[in-house]
């Protein structure tokens, strides 16, 4: 399996490490079609990985306090991957500045992931999702400021049309939907969530250095785990552990595992080759999925009115990802 891993992301066997505590890695490298085609295979599957987060989220949300929550599912997918890590790549610790890189990337991943949960205590999942839509538009604005990604006005119209078709497909194209929304608190905090995840993948191809993704994707899990410890303070010692209901760990257990440790490993190395725009655009993709799991869990499919709203959607997505592939250090 480790092989399989290696093997997929070429991870070489015997890495370098420079004096910075960096593990050096080759010189900048093309990307060949297969390779490109590969890379957005994986942030498919990321992306269906993390529309899974919605309603696993809204199942155990109640169980416990979102800061708690959100501490065991970055404590529990550190651990998990560490072993991993160590045994590829080693785990010295960074300098001083690497690694205050990796803990910008891992405060935006933690007031996300904390705002998701406080929100879906608050708002409907329907507002979230709508909400969740505006996150390519903002990390493309991010892009364009920290690592003066060039978008075009074909990308920004794309970015723009991706967002009404996203819309489209939460509210299945009925309009009196829409206009009857009503926003409410948690909906704040969700927004606010969302500005902060707007900065991770422009964070990601701006502090990356010569390291491996999954090094990338450990440190940033690790210091998260630290930041969310500080807001949660006592808390952890307070908690009646005995009161939590089973579901509610086999549910931090699963993000842990898929919606963390996975996702953030392919998002973050797909990022360093494809640009943050690129990758986050799949965002848009989020209801499809959402509605997807829905069906397999025996909700139903939704009317043919959402098809409209797919279709413009894939056609969005099309033009946001055409153009020759950047060129990158190797994963």
């Amino acid at each position: 399996m480790a092989n399989a891993i290696r093997d997929w992301y070429n991870i070489p066997t015997h890495p370098k490490r420079g004096s910075d505590g960096r593990i050096e890695r080759p010189g900048c490298v093309a990307l060949t079609s297969g390779s490109v085609a590969r890379l957005h295979t994986q942030v498919l599957l990321g992306r269906a990985l993390v529309a899974t987060s919605f309603p696993v989220g809204a199942a155990i949300t109640h169980g416990m306090e979102p800061e708690l929550l959100t501490l065991l599912r970055f404590a529990l997918a550190t651990l998990l991957f560490a072993p991993y890590v160590a045994w590829r790549h080693g785990l010295a610790l960074p300098s001083v500045k690497v690694l205050a890189g990796y803990a910008a990337i891992g405060a935006c991943l933690a007031a996300f992931f904390w705002a998701m949960f406080a929100a879906l205590r608050l708002t409907p999942a329907l507002n979230a999702a709508a909400l969740h839509t505006v996150l390519p538009g903002i990390a493309a604005i991010y892009a364009a400021i920290l690592v003066r990604e060039r978008l075009g006005k074909h990308r920004i119209v794309a970015l723009l049309l991706g967002a009404v078709g996203a819309l489209w497909v939460v509210f299945r194209g009925d309009l009196n939907l829409f206009l009857n929304l009503a926003f409410n608190k948690g909906d704040l905090i969700f927004l606010a969530g969302l500005l902060a995840m707007g900065l991770y993948t422009p964070l990601v191809r701006r502090l990356h250095g010569e390291e491996p993704a999954a090094v990338m994707a450990f440190w940033t899990m690790a210091t998260g785990t630290v930041w969310l410890l500080l807001l949660n303070n006592l808390a952890v010692f307070q908690m009646d552990w005995s009161s939590i209901e089973v579901k509610v760990f086999a549910g931090i257990a699963y993000l842990a595992v898929f919606t963390t440790i996975i996702s953030f490993f392919i998002i973050q190395h797909a990022t360093l080759h494809l640009g943050p725009t690129r990758v986050m655009s799949y965002s848009y993709l989020t209801p499809a999925f959402v509605i997807a799991i829905e069906w397999a869990m025996g909700k139903g499919l939704p009317t043919t009115m959402t098809l409209p709203g797919i279709a413009i959607i894939v056609v969005a997505m099309f033009v946001v990802q055409s153009g020759i592939a950047r060129r990158g250090t190797a994963p």
